[in-house]
């Protein structure tokens, strides 16, 4: 068992140039789990000071308070939240363990580092749930999308139809998310409060889908769209009449798989900041001068971080949000949904074997496509050696200098979004998730013999005795 655990404080590294991330990896609270649960822990001085929790919250709940130097020194396990600076490396025993965002291949000088110590190091951005969990309301919107599209599948797929879906909240982003899985012809998000016009032409290929439980007058626009001909579909009457049912059958022929989704994350919140953002440089820095509903939005990517910008977005007033997806964004498509748009915004994260060789935002695009003042936010990042999807990123910005130009675009991928208006929010978040993986199922307070499978493939160095 890690009896001896070291609570480090953010200072200046590889990922944090200026030490402008300040979030603590365990607010008081959850130190005081680890205490109960019989661990002696260390915090260094001023660790929490920058979210908010002072060096007197750490000690009443009986932690200790240490220098730097002390901090490092013969301890079990190392919790932090980013990676460590280089300096601080060497002051390790062998055979410790950190817990912390490692982000391996971003930082290789740093890795070969900790192995060259042996250090034992678990990645906290690799963590997974195991088995995976799914939301009650996400799952009741992919069956009612899966219920919308079963016919057009059946007979031809739906390839050629555009789809407009009206409203947000948790069924719609899983209605979202499964659309897209069928790979439409489109997707475009438009806000509840908008009107008919907003959806253009409506023609035979158009699809609607809302949640009338969420609009003020759902019989008017039944109404109009049945008087054109369109084809529409009700998330709510499907809910109402065959959720639990379809509940039931999503669990029956969707045993949970061993590895899930990512448990120490806000990836959420990392979509929401970037949007955000996004919309305050297209309307403060871009010569658009564009408030929130009057910009088009394209979002590529459909996952957490995605949804987070989609989520933004739509409460800031968008009125258009564009959601690309593999088949919206291969190479001879992309330009017709990114030609006029204001504000692109990646969050489509691509396996290893494509990052630098792949680029969904190409220069090309910058040169010649996009419109002066357009505003590029990468959610995704990475490095020189880890490349993201978007050509003109060669690394992550960070908050000492968030945004750069380049042919009149503005491009912006910081590192450490969440930072942008969710920094105390995220880190009592974080620590949470923290210490459940600790304390919780996966128990990795037992020592590094005993890791459970979520936290096994987080093990990113070592193991080392």
């Amino acid at each position: 068992m890690y009896k001896s655990i070291g609570l480090a404080k953010e200072v200046e590294s590889p990922e944090n140039p200026g030490a402008l991330e300040k979030r603590v990896a365990l607010i008081p609270s959850d130190v005081e789990q680890l205490i109960s649960a019989g661990c002696k822990v260390e915090v260094e001085d001023g660790a929490g000071e920058g979210v908010g929790f002072s060096n007197q919250e750490y000690l009443q709940v009986g932690a200790s308070i240490v220098t730097h130097d002390e901090l490092y020194r013969n301890k079990d396990l190392i919790i932090k939240f980013k990676g460590p600076a280089m300096e601080s490396i060497p002051k390790m025993k062998a055979g410790s363990t950190l817990f912390c965002m490692a982000h391996f291949h971003s930082f290789p000088e740093r890795a070969k580092l900790l192995e060259e110590h042996k250090i034992n190091v678990i990645a906290m951005e690799n963590v997974v749930q195991s088995p995976e969990k799914q939301p009650k309301e996400l799952v009741l919107g992919l069956m009612a999308a899966d219920n919308c599209v079963e016919m057009d599948l059946r007979i031809a797929g739906i390839d050629r139809d555009q789809f407009h879906v009206i409203g947000y909240n948790t069924k719609m982003s899983g209605v979202i998310r499964r659309l897209m899985n069928h790979n439409p012809f489109s997707l475009v998000l438009h806000h509840v409060d908008g009107n008919i016009e907003d959806l253009g032409e409506l023609n035979e290929q158009i699809r609607v889908v809302f949640d009338s439980s969420t609009i003020s007058d759902a019989p008017s626009l039944i109404t109009t769209l049945e008087e054109h001909s369109v084809r529409y579909y009700d998330v709510n009457e499907f809910v109402e009449q065959h959720g639990k049912e379809a509940l039931k059958y999503y669990r029956h022929v969707n045993p949970a798989p061993e590895f899930g989704k990512r448990k120490i994350e806000a990836l959420h919140e990392t979509g929401r900041a970037g949007a955000r953002y996004g919309l305050e440089l297209l309307k403060t820095n871009s010569t658009k001068a564009l408030q929130p509903s009057e910009a088009i939005v394209t979002v590529l990517g459909y996952g957490n971080v995605g949804m987070g910008a989609i989520h933004e977005c739509y409460d800031a007033g968008v009125k258009e949000i564009r959601v690309l997806g593999k088949h919206q964004t291969a190479a001879d498509r992309i330009e017709s949904y990114i030609q006029d748009a204001d504000l692109i915004i990646n969050g489509a994260e691509q396996p290893k074997h494509l990052r630098g060789k792949n680029f969904l935002i190409t220069k090309n695009h910058t040169q010649q496509l996009l419109e002066k003042g357009t505003v590029v936010i990468d959610l995704i990042g990475g490095s020189a050696t880890n490349r993201s999807a978007v050509e003109n990123v060669i690394e992550c910005t960070y908050l000492t200098n968030p945004y750069f130009e380049e042919n009149g675009i503005l491009f912006s991928a910081l590192w450490g979004w969440p930072m942008m208006g969710f920094m105390r929010e995220t880190a009592i978040k974080y620590s949470g998730q923290i210490a459940e993986i600790l304390l919780g199922d996966d128990q990795l307070i037992r020592g590094i013999e005993y890791l459970a499978p979520g936290v096994k493939k987080a093990l990113v160095c070592g193991p080392f005795s």
